[in-house]
């Protein structure tokens, strides 16, 4: 049996923050992560720089690319530009990498690893938990961080997060060469995507591109989508790697947390249910998650309700507004790209929203009036 002070279940960018941030702290941790080694993951992998301060190592090995500019279309045609002034609000990083170097830094802080090692079963026993994997072996911990994805079972199991999930479904693709796109430059396309929008994000030798829908559960008619914005990029219509995947978006203020057990990322159902962002508040939470850990496991605080609390109001308060604009937004996206992308102040705000200089609280009335008044 493995005895450890915290289990961290998955090694993806919010489990390993937490790993770090525990193991400096000088806690035992133990990471079982089911896959064998770093696979692909053509995600968006957009990512505000300002996380580099929750951080003390340099995150720039990760980074391919950052965003100056940001091209917004609606069906392929009607564009809008936006450079963005000063410091790019955001990073493009290559996945794959951003994970194994979090997990380099948690392995250099003291952090084991089990890999691949699959968690088949997740029991309170006395003061800490048991847990049980896919090759025998069995772990004792105090507490247990939740950081397996979307499709992990165990937040429902120990009474974390929503009853009922609200699932994004996307459809994402990685292509060799930038094609059309130029480096510094993010693309966002409005239109082709039924309650939905389409995005591609540069990388240091390719580009990420995704289709996604908001409301409802499947990407309409996605490979007729791909086959329109995929030229148009610069590429022929079957090209690349492609991902299926469903994310939990977020949809109400749930308890993140139970009794020595926390969910981080997108297990936590944190998934900005506007812009699809998974990444910051994926960092942000196994930051926040490792802090009212550490406290917890030193007794300096009686349960981890400040975790779920902290991410109230550094994010769910925000998404509470984002979901709202989503709802009215994706139901007229005509309207949407008209009065919002087009308005000359909206793809700065868009900017400041993704750097987190700005929450959807500080525009969302505005928006929502305005395209209910305008729909009306």
């Amino acid at each position: 049996m493995i005895d450890t002070d915290v289990a961290v279940i998955g090694a993806g960018a919010a489990g390993t923050s937490a790993a770090f941030h525990l193991a400096s702290a000088g806690h035992s941790v133990t990471v079982l992560e089911a896959e064998t080694g770093a696979r692909i993951k053509p995600c968006g992998g957009g990512m505000a720089s300002s996380v580099q301060n929750w951080f003390p190592f340099d995150l720039s090995p990760a980074v391919d690319d950052v965003i100056r500019r940001v091209d917004f279309s609606w069906c392929l045609e009607d564009p809008v530009v936006a450079d963005l002034p000063g410091e790019a609000p955001f990073w493009i990083v290559r996945r794959e990498q951003l994970d194994s170097l979090l997990l380099e830094q948690a392995m250099h802080a003291g952090a084991d690893v089990l890999r691949p090692s699959r968690v088949t079963d997740m029991q309170r026993s006395g003061e800490g938990w048991i847990l049980k994997e896919d090759r025998g072996e069995t772990i004792q911990a105090r507490a247990v961080v939740i950081a397996d994805g979307s499709g992990s079972p165990w937040p429902q199991q120990v009474g974390i997060g929503p009853r009922s999930l609200h699932m994004a479904s996307t459809l994402s693709v990685r292509l060799e060469g930038l094609g059309a796109l130029t480096p510094g430059t993010a693309r966002f396309e409005f239109g082709l995507v039924h309650h939905g929008f389409a995005w591609a994000f540069p990388m240091a030798d390719g580009i990420n591109v995704g289709v996604g829908t908001f409301i409802g559960r499947d990407v309409t008619d996605a490979e007729t989508i791909l086959s329109a914005l995929l030229p148009d990029l610069g590429f022929a219509a079957d090209a690349g790697l492609r991902q299926q995947a469903s994310l939990r978006v977020w949809n109400g203020h749930s308890p993140l947390h139970s009794d020595g057990v926390v969910a981080v990322g997108d297990a936590a159902s944190l998934c900005d249910p506007f812009l699809a962002e998974g990444l910051r508040p994926a960092l942000m939470s196994g930051c926040e998650a490792a802090k009212h850990l550490d406290r917890w496991l030193s007794g300096e605080e009686r349960s981890l309700q400040g975790y779920s609390r902290e991410m109230r109001q550094r994010w769910g308060d925000s998404m509470a507004w984002g979901r709202r604009i989503a709802q009215v937004f994706y139901r007229f996206p005509g309207v949407g790209y008209q009065l919002g992308i087009k308005r000359p102040t909206a793809p700065r705000r868009i900017a400041q929203i993704l750097s987190g200089e700005m929450g959807y609280g500080d525009i969302a009335q505005r928006v929502i009036r305005r395209l209910l008044l305008q729909r009306s």
